[in-house]
């Protein structure tokens, strides 16, 4: 569908270019993910972090999952870790896989919190992956929800929920998982949230 305005200043949109430009712009836009609505902007842009967690009243201390196309946007965030533990993390991406990986001291702290790691994830969500590539940068991904309550599935929702506090909506459908991506500590190996049925006691090995 063509880009339109509605609810004021807020672009809802199918179009990927429409919505980067905001997001180049400094803007806090929502787009789908592998199962739910996100919120994200530019993780190195300190202002639109902040409109993030205000817009969804989530707590600083709690830092924010970051998700690419490409582990190298966020890489120099990252510190190196041994070869057998980011082969375990790589292994799981492209994928609905979040990772908390030891942060660098350069590591913005509005994206870490209170926390000395930062959740990263490379998706293999094609339309999480085109609108990384064309702002030319990871996002910052946080569902689409006030914290607490369920998160949004579609656009209708996101609208509902945030009728003028987003600069775009992109328009288009999730990626079909019924759940949001696992969290995992890619150094200790302990499930955070989704721990499959058959997952292995957490090791470093």
């Amino acid at each position: 569908m063509a880009a339109e305005a509605t609810n004021g200043r807020v672009l809802l949109s199918s179009d990927i270019g429409a919505v980067a430009d905001r997001i180049c712009a400094g803007g806090v836009v929502a787009y789908p993910t592998e199962a739910v609505f996100g919120i994200g902007c530019r993780p190195a842009d300190a202002a639109a972090c902040e409109r993030v967690l205000d817009i969804k009243g989530r707590e600083n201390a709690k830092g924010l999952i970051l998700v690419t196309d490409d582990l190298a946007r966020i890489a120099f965030w990252l510190e190196p870790i041994p070869e057998r533990l980011q082969a375990r993390a790589e292994a799981s991406w492209p994928g609905p896989h979040t990772w908390l990986w030891p942060a660098r001291g350069s590591c913005p702290p509005w994206l870490r919190g209170n926390h000395t790691q930062l959740a990263v994830r490379v998706s293999a969500d094609p339309t999480v992956r085109a609108l990384c590539a064309a702002v030319g940068s990871a996002l910052v991904s946080t569902s689409a929800n006030r914290s607490g309550e369920a998160p949004c599935r579609d656009a209708a929702c996101v609208i509902s929920v945030f009728p003028n506090q987003l600069d775009a909506i992109l328009d288009r459908p999730c990626g079909g998982l019924d759940q949001p991506s696992t969290i995992r500590d890619v150094v200790s190996g302990n499930w955070v949230r989704g721990a499959p049925a058959n997952a292995l006691p957490a090791t470093n090995e």
